[in-house]
């Protein structure tokens, strides 16, 4: 095997296109600059329809969970309480940070591998009205699952006056995200995933709402103070040092998405969806998740009796890296990333691989069966666009 070339199918860090590493390349310039401000200034607007918003999308030089921190200390005040909806390590998270900031927390612990229903959230908020914000996830990228955000929102809109904050740190860009129609105060993401950029960048959409809750807000901040990046991006700057050469990766990348157009994406991203599930199930495989929970950007496999991780060590043998679960799935499951900059090539290639794999490690499957299933899937597709 050539040991420098490897098939990066992970949910996160995704693979980074030579176009982008190249635009990265490019001289630095000062960050003060005024070709600076052209930048930063364009990146913001050519954001906004991923976000689905009409308001300027902030951007933060540090990785997703700054993000997920400055979500919380920016919209719940000192003496406040929050809701958290637990549907995997994700919104686990998004607990530890507010039980970190000294927030008193109520946690709706889902069973992993299911999506939140309306219904249970419902049931939950109607005994805890007084919540100052409730924390989603939208794609639950330790499980697999896509959270019915629009639901879940107007759950939230019809029973309290709380703000409705979402991760959608492995969803926006691979899924659709429409933060103003569906009712969502803030929505963060990170560059990372089906931005196609590597770590570093992250992004917030915040609404009118949810400006005056931040600057009735006493909570101390400094660096994750989401005012600040709004008041600089007004002036076109950022407050502190940004990350230039990451900024060039994003213009590139948001000139390689508005070429290919957010809903052929989307459309991508569902049908690598179901041409990984196809192939998995065909081989005889068990998927943690139902078809109706499933994400678009990350397929969660069951592995039992160490079989999740034996798998893994083939697949890496043949330059192919899975993600292995987390917490209480460590071991348990893998899982297998398609979003960015993959397509339904990668798709067969992965299942191809599988099939080796799992052979190799002692898992009985039917060989050729997944990948008949996932060529089949595919085929469908083109005869529909046909």
């Amino acid at each position: 095997m050539l040991q420098d070339k490897f098939r990066l199918q992970i949910p996160g860090p995704t693979p980074v296109p030579t176009r982008i590493q190249q635009a990265m390349l490019r001289p630095m310039m000062g960050h003060r600059d005024p070709e600076s401000s052209e930048l930063v200034t364009a990146c913001s607007q050519r954001l906004r329809p991923l976000f689905g918003t009409s308001q300027p999308v902030l951007i933060l030089t540090a990785s997703g969970t700054a993000a997920l921190e400055a979500a919380v200390v920016n919209s719940v005040k000192p003496d406040g309480e929050a809701a958290v909806v637990v549907t995997g390590a994700f919104g686990d998270r998004f607990a530890k940070i507010l039980n970190k900031n000294n927030i008193v927390t109520h946690r709706l612990d889902i069973p992993w591998g299911k999506a939140c229903t309306p219904e249970e959230l419902s049931a939950f908020l109607k005994e805890r009205p007084q919540v100052e914000a409730v924390f989603f996830t939208y794609c639950e990228t330790s499980t697999g699952v896509l959270n019915p955000i629009r639901q879940l929102a107007a759950v939230v809109r019809e029973q309290t006056d709380a703000l409705v904050v979402v991760d959608g740190v492995s969803a926006v860009g691979g899924a659709p995200a429409l933060a103003d129609e569906w009712g969502i105060d803030i929505l963060v993401t990170g560059s990372q995933k089906a931005l196609m950029l590597p770590a570093g960048l992250s992004f917030a959409a915040v609404s009118q709402q949810a400006w005056k809750r931040i600057e009735a807000n006493t909570r101390p901040r400094f660096y994750l103070d989401l005012a600040a990046y709004r008041d600089s991006l007004a002036k076109k700057t950022t407050p502190y040092t940004p990350a230039v050469s990451l900024f060039y990766g994003l213009e590139a990348a948001l000139d390689m998405i508005e070429e290919e157009g957010l809903e052929t994406i989307f459309v991508r991203h569902e049908l690598m969806m179901r041409m990984t599930r196809a192939g998995v199930r065909s081989m005889g495989l068990e998927l943690l998740t139902t078809e109706s929970d499933a994400s678009p950007t990350v397929t969660a496999v069951k592995g039992e009796n160490g079989s999740a991780e034996s798998i893994r060590a083939e697949m890496k043998k043949l330059n192919i890296r899975l993600a292995g679960g987390q917490q209480h799935l460590k071991g348990k499951i893998f899982r297998i990333g398609h979003m960015g900059y993959s397509d339904p090539l990668d798709i067969v290639t992965t299942i191809a691989a599988l099939e080796v794999a799992a052979t190799r490690a002692g898992v009985p499957i039917k060989l050729g069966a997944g990948i008949q299933a996932t060529e089949e899937e595919w085929i469908d597709a083109s005869r529909a666009d046909h």
